[in-house]
């Protein structure tokens, strides 16, 4: 006996959960009511929550209504490992990514889907007229995207919002594509298209809690961009030598013109040490952004997982199941390594 195949839905709504389990709720329930041509379902990826999201999740997921997938990872990866699990996940013809705060309206949504949809873009990125974060959030957020323009090959002027919509095309080949561990969604979807559209949606202030960014994380996550999708920091490190060579060069030419005209050794130690000392700063950045390249490739050789996926829950026939994905499988987790099985006879 064979089983009836799914069909797919037309968008897949993913949402990482993360210390949300007073606002996934109401989120949820606010999606589920959203009439979507074509179907839709949620897809919940617990990132190792520390309260009882995954609980709360579990039983939204039990309810009736549009199904709801959560991913349980086994342990905190961060939004954008945890985005890269969902979408892995997704099935829909669009994905649209989202926060479990309630700061982006649910009722925004269909809109945006039907603007990727009618509009054929193969992503669409979301901005507000004002945004509700603290003002040190704001700033952070100008300045990645300030750096985002001269890094990433991303169309000038876009905002890099959390709150976006992609299309299959989109999803599986950044989803298939790269397995690293340090996923910057939205360098990987630049380096699949440029047709982006942009659409103003309205932004609302935190219901309750506090934002799960703190100046650390945000930290790490500009060390992603930064690093992993442009070589143009190792650029700048060679122009800075080749500039401190050119006034090295210049400052012993003029250290020996001195001594023969003035017929006497050279003077300003003082000046020399704080030379000697600027230079060998900036020597100490070269090396460790070298370092930071070296060490982020030595972690993606030796397998360091993007996220690895300890349960899956869906609502069934009997009532909630339980998935536990094969270990070394696409399911389970990236990187993986689907395991050979010898031949009959071998």
């Amino acid at each position: 006996m064979t089983d009836t195949p799914v069909l797919a839905p037309a968008l897949s709504i993913v949402v990482p959960v993360y210390n949300g389990a007073s606002t996934v709720g109401e989120l949820v329930h606010a999606l589920r009511a959203l009439d979507i041509a074509g179907g839709l379902e949620i897809v919940l990826v617990v990132d190792g929550s520390p309260d009882n999201s995954l609980d709360v999740c579990k039983k939204l997921a039990a309810e009736p209504g549009a199904p709801v997938t959560i991913l349980s990872l086994s342990r905190n990866y961060g939004e954008h490992n945890a985005v890269m699990a969902g979408l892995a996940r997704a099935r829909g013809s669009y994905a649209i990514t989202m926060d479990d705060d309630l700061q982006n309206p649910p009722g925004e949504v269909k809109r945006l889907f039907e603007y990727a949809r009618d509009g054929g873009y193969d992503a669409v990125y979301t901005y507000y007229a004002e945004k509700k974060h603290a003002a040190w959030r704001n700033i952070g957020s100008r300045f990645t995207n300030w750096c985002a323009d001269q890094l990433i090959d991303k169309p000038k002027g876009l905002y890099l919002s959390s709150f976006r919509c992609l299309s299959a095309f989109v999803r599986e080949h950044i989803t298939a594509g790269y397995e690293g561990p340090f996923p910057y969604v939205d360098g990987l979807v630049f380096q699949v298209t440029q047709n982006v559209g942009r659409l103003q949606v309205d932004h609302l202030p935190r219901v309750e809690g506090r934002s799960n960014y703190t100046i650390s994380r945000l930290f790490r996550l500009w060390l992603s961009m930064f690093l992993n999708f442009s070589v143009i920091p190792l650029r700048f490190a060679t122009m800075f030598g080749i500039i401190f060579g050119a006034l090295g060069a210049l400052a012993a030419i003029i250290v020996i013109v001195e001594a023969i005209s003035d017929n006497k050794p050279p003077q300003g130690w003082a000046s020399l040490m704080v030379a000697v000392l600027v230079l060998a700063g900036v020597q100490l950045i070269v090396v460790g952004l070298i370092g930071e390249y070296l060490g982020r490739m030595f972690l993606a050789v030796n397998r360091k997982p993007q996220y690895l996926v300890r349960e899956v829950f869906r609502r069934g026939a009997s009532g909630l199941e339980t998935e536990r994905p094969p270990v070394e499988t696409k399911a389970a987790g990236q990187p993986h390594r689907e395991r050979v099985t010898s031949e009959p006879g071998l």
